[in-house]
This record gives C-alpha cells, sequence and structure tokens, in this order.
C-alpha cells in the first residue's frame, strides 16, 4: 500500500477543525485509511542516520497515511482532504469540467510516427491561471512522484512531464531522434548535454538512473520540442530545465506519455482533478488536442463520467445489512459516489466520477458502500451453512506421516516448488522431454524454470549446502510435484510424493529399505504380492546399475529406491554415497 506524508497542521486547516491523534485514526479506520504513523522529518532523520544528521531538521509533525493501491485520487493532501471532507458531509462532491478553447487557441501534441517503437502514446492537458504556494507547489510534484512509483510502474507505463507554458509556444511534437540528434540543457543543470551524455550522467543519480534501462538500448530516444525547438523533455527519463516550473508559474502544461493508453488517460485525469481547484475557475480544465501519426485526433483530458446501477439487494447481502435503498444511496454519496434512488426503489444509480479509476464491477461499489457503513457496524452472524469443516485426508495422511518419520530419526526438509531444468533432467541423467515437466513462461533466474517433477534434487541440494552438518545427514521430504496432464482442465497435475535421502560414508541401502518397510507398515500395507507392495530389481537413470528398485503396491508401480549414481552425487557437489527413496502416497488413501 502506498503511504502519503503530510503535514498534521496543513491537513487539519484544509479539513477545518483539529483531531487528537487518536480521533484522526479513528476518522481513517471509518474511511477505509490506516494512520500508519505520527512522525517528523527530524524523527525520521534521526532513525535512518542518527542524531548528528537530524540536527536543524523539521520538528513539523507528519502523518503518515496507508492508501489502498487503487485509489490515486488519495496519493496527495487534496484528494485526501476533498475525500473525506466529502465522507463527513462537509463538502459536496465537485464536478469536473473540461474547457475546451476556440478553434485555433489551444494548445496541440503532434505525435510522429517515429515513437511507435518506444513510446507511442501521449495525452496532455492545461492547468490555466493556477496559483500556487509553497506546500501546494510541494503536494503538486510529490503527486506526480507518487503515480510514478503506483500505477505508472516506475515510469515503465507512463512518464508525467509538467512545464511552464509561458515559457514555451505550441504546437508541441512528440517524437523519436537518434541520441546524438537530441541535446538541451536538463532540468537543474548548468549546461547543454546530448541525449547519450545525459544518460552518462545520470548513470550515478541515486534517483534517475533506475529509469534510464527504460529507453537506453533503444536506437530512437523520445523527445518532446516546441513550435521553436525548445525541448520540454526526453520522456520516461528528464524534464528540460528551459521549462521547469516553480511557485511562481501561472499555466502548466502537462504531457504524458508512455505504452499503455489507458494508464496514461487515468494519470492524467488524477493530476488535473485534484490541482484544478487552484485555478482561477476552480475545477475547470483546459483541454488540449492530440494528433496522431494517422492524422486522428482526441481531445484530453477525458474527465469521463459514467452511469452504473446496482440494486439494493445486491449491495444488502453481500455486506450482510438491511438498509433502505435511499439509506444506500446516500452511503454511497459519502464516498464520492453520486447516487440516486430509481425504478420505484428496484435500483441506485451510481454516477462515476474521473477520480475513480478504481471503480470497475459492481462488487466495487458495494465494498465502497460497506466501507461507508462501517466494518464494525456490521452485526456478527454464524453462517447459514450446515457443512462441518474437515481436513482434506491427503493432507491428514501427511501430517500423520511427518511425525512417524520424524520418530524413526530423520529430519524434515521444505524445498522449492520451482527448480531449474537441469536439476530434474540433466544432473539426474534424463532428457527434459521425458520428465513431462511444466515450464514457467517467463523465467526470472535460471535457478527457478520449471516445477519439480522429483523431491530428489531439493534433498541432494539441501545436502549440498549442509556438508559441514555431522554424519550421516537423514532427510526427508513430503510434497507436491507437478507433472503435464492433457486431461486436466489447467493442462497439469500435482501428485503427493514422499522422499527420504541417506548420506553417509557407506551408501545406507538398508536404512533406506528399512525405512520403505516402516512407512508401508503405517500404511497397514503387508509385504506379499497379492495385497500388499513388493520391491523388484530395476535400473534408473540416477541410479548405481544392480543398486536399484521399483515399488509396486496396490496393483502399480508407486515409485524407486536405491542407491544413488556417482554422476548424480558429484553434479550435486557431494563427495559420499547416498541412498534414496521416493513413492507416490495417493495410492493409499
Amino acid at each position: 500500500m502506498p503511504t502519503v506524508s503530510v503535514k498534521r497542521d496543513l491537513l487539519f486547516q484544509a479539513l477545518g477543525r483539529t483531531y487528537t491523534d487518536e480521533e484522526f485514526n479513528e476518522l481513517c479506520f471509518e474511511f477505509g485509511l490506516e494512520l500508519d504513523e505520527v512522525t517528523s522529518e527530524k524523527d525520521i532523520i534521526s532513525k535512518e542516520k542518527g542524531e548528528e544528521k537530524a540536527k536543524g531538521a523539521s520538528d513539523t509533525v507528519l502523518y503518515k497515511i496507508d492508501v489502498p493501491a487503487n485509489r490515486y485520487d488519495l496519493l496527495c493532501l487534496e484528494g485526501l482532504v476533498r475525500g473525506l471532507q466529502v465522507f463527513k458531509e462537509r463538502i459536496n462532491l465537485p464536478r469536473y469540467e473540461k474547457i475546451i478553447p476556440a478553434q485555433g487557441e489551444g494548445q496541440r501534441l503532434i505525435i510522429t510516427e517515429e515513437t511507435v517503437q518506444v513510446r507511442p502514446h501521449a495525452v496532455a492537458a492545461v492547468l490555466r491561471n493556477i496559483t500556487f504556494t509553497k506546500e501546494r507547489y510541494e503536494s503538486f510534484i510529490d503527486l506526480q512522484e507518487k503515480l510514478h512509483q503506483n500505477i505508472c510502474r516506475r515510469r515503465a507505463l507512463v512518464a508525467i512531464g509538467t512545464h511552464d507554458l509561458d515559457t514555451i509556444s505550441g504546437p508541441f511534437t512528440f517524437t523519436a531522434k537518434a541520441p546524438s540528434e537530441i541535446k538541451f540543457k536538463p532540468l537543474n543543470q548548468s549546461q547543454e548535454y546530448t541525449a547519450s551524455q545525459i544518460m552518462d550522467l545520470y548513470r550515478t543519480d541515486s534517483h534517475l538512473r533506475h529509469y534510464l534501462h527504460l529507453i537506453e538500448n533503444k536506437p530512437l530516444y523520445p523527445v518532446i520540442y516546441d513550435s521553436n525547438g525548445v525541448v520540454l523533455s526526453m520522456p520516461p527519463i528528464i524534464n528540460g530545465d528551459h521549462t521547469k516550473i516553480s511557485v511562481n508559474t501561472r499555466n502548466v502544461f502537462i504531457e504524458c506519455t508512455g505504452t499503455d493508453i489507458t494508464k496514461a488517460k487515468i494519470v492524467l485525469d488524477i493530476i488535473v482533478t485534484m490541482f484544478s481547484e487552484y485555478c482561477e475557475k476552480p475545477f475547470s480544465v483546459e483541454a488540449a488536442e492530440v494528433v496522431y501519426p494517422n492524422g486522428k485526433t482526441h481531445i484530453y483530458p477525458e474527465l469521463a463520467y459514467r452511469k452504473e446501477k446496482v440494486k439494493p439487494e445486491l449491495i444488502n447481502k453481500k455486506i450482510g445489512i438491511s438498509e433502505t435503498p435511499s439509506s444506500l444511496a446516500k452511503l454511497l454519496t459519502r464516498m464520492c459516489l453520486k447516487s440516486h434512488v430509481i425504478g420505484n426503489g428496484n435500483n441506485i444509480e451510481i454516477e462515476i466520477p474521473p477520480t475513480r479509476a478504481d471503480i470497475i464491477h459492481a462488487c466495487d461499489i458495494v465494498e465502497d458502500a460497506a466501507i461507508a457503513y462501517g466494518y464494525n457496524n456490521i452485526q456478527m452472524t454464524i453462517p447459514k451453512t450446515y457443512t462441518i469443516a474437515n481436513q482434506l485426508p491427503l493432507n491428514k495422511l501427511t501430517e500423520l506421516l511427518r511425525l512417524d518419520v520424524a520418530a524413526a530419526g530423520f529430519t524434515e526438509a521444505l524445498t522449492f516448488a520451482l527448480c531449474s531444468q537441469e536439476d530434474i533432467a540433466d544432473k539426474l541423467g534424463m532428457d527434459i522431454s521425458a520428465t513431462k515437466a511444466v515450464r514457467i513462461a517467463n523465467p526470472k533466474t535460471a535457478e527457478f524454470q520449471v516445477a519439480r517433477t522429483t523431491l530428489l534434487p531439493g534433498l541432494l541440494k539441501t545436502i549440498a549446502a549442509n556438508r559441514k552438518m555431522p554424519l550421516p545427514l537423514k532427510l526427508f521430504e513430503i510434497s507436491d510435484i507437478v507433472v503435464k496432464d492433457p486431461n486436466t482442465d489447467v493442462g497439469a497435475r500435482n501428485y503427493r510424493h514422499f522422499c527420504a535421502v541417506y548420506y553417509n560414508k557407506s551408501p545406507g541401502f538398508e536404512i533406506i529399505h528399512g525405512l520403505l518397510d516402516r512407512v508401508m507398515q503405517l500404511l497397514e500395507v503387508p509385504p506379499n504380492e497379492e495385497n500388499g507392495y513388493t520391491i523388484k530389481a530395476t535400473e534408473g537413470s540416477a541410479f548405481f546399475p544392480g543398486r536399484c528398485a521399483e515399488i509396486f503396491a496396490k496393483g502399480q508401480s508407486i515409485g524407486k529406491l536405491g542407491v544413488l549414481h556417482p554422476d548424480v552425487i558429484t553434479k550435486f557437489e557431494l563427495t559420499m554415497p547416498c541412498s534414496a527413496l521416493e513413492i507416490n502416497i495417493e495410492p493409499f488413501m
């Protein structure tokens, strides 16, 4: 969850009253938020860097508030105050207005076809005649950073640029050029650099270096120019110093470029709705025209309002309350979802404002109704079901086996369900195609490429990591393995396996054989061919020739036991002989 830091006194001033910490914590809980910490800039620096570094830092009290990840409208002081004031019914939800300038008087952003391979989308808008103060300016910058880290996915999906419109002239061009052809003075720098030099300049920057990878391997870099060739920004890295905004800026040109047009539109809507209240005409935004490479045009921001209908019975049933339709409509209105009853009380019509991009389904509306009603006010009842909870039989058998195998002197290990292809194939002397392994489509590391088809590699790797422990090492694991199965709806099936390994100066085949006999005794399976279990000599790629046996029970093969092949032991970086047992325990259910 994102954490928003706001100055307590500034927050209370905007809310029009003061609270104790306990009272404000309660208010946050009622609104579905959490007051995470009450601190100050001095306390934060003191904790992170020591008291010496904290000298001279501000003692202003800060509230750190945890906000739901999809509530982008609460990521700044302005949105937080607006939401709380509407919730407490002190103000009505404002109506956001899009002002479309007369033909030829508005701002235009022209996208060229060169951007297609880099960042193909762009949206824009203007905050006209805005009045900043130091606090408002800081909040404006902080909101952009919060959005960059959240919905923008660290600028990978969307990058925000804000510019002093009075220092530039439209129309603006969003294009892409070779790094050597782009030259401008980056934000807060004293000289011009080419794009390549800028990438080198910020390679050690603690903040911007995290975004360089987004474009540094591209043949062309995205860039935005004004009609005079002045560079506004090189998204998603840095803005130009020429268009830098300040507390004295009166007209702000906002552009959002990215790879996801939906996210870009949401980000633009959030920024303009949060700060348009400081414009000369509050909650009004000047639209900008975006021209696409194919010649089509679109007006942004969209500031789209949409309506949804939800039945009151559905809301009452899902929450477990019995409120009237008008009462439910009032609850939703308090959550910034203007609602009223229609159709003789059969439906509630909800207007979704452009600030609430998180409302995508009726269940989101029900959730907001529940928050406004108050979770603590919902009466606790026993569910109207007649089922009796019981442990899954397979899990019950697993737990019983774990206890008794541990009592037999073996130590339980829990290993990763994912492993490398090499672990389950090459190291065990098998071909990967013969394993029926389920592969990960986009593995992030070579260590986790496939779901394990056997528990043995995990135990051998555990032994390799604990070779300094006193001998013998006796390990076991009872967990699921996964194999492909075209007959299931997901194309794969889990099997519960039991695997045990004995590692010592001698192979200890008799130890593993004895463990098998003990497990079968616990499962009440006698050692005979008719209705019990038997072992028969066989060969296995992972086992020493002549030292491997296949285990049969319930009329089917359930696994193998034997002494591991020296090649297998060497590949897992072990130096001593090792015997192993692995069986499927599901046939004993």
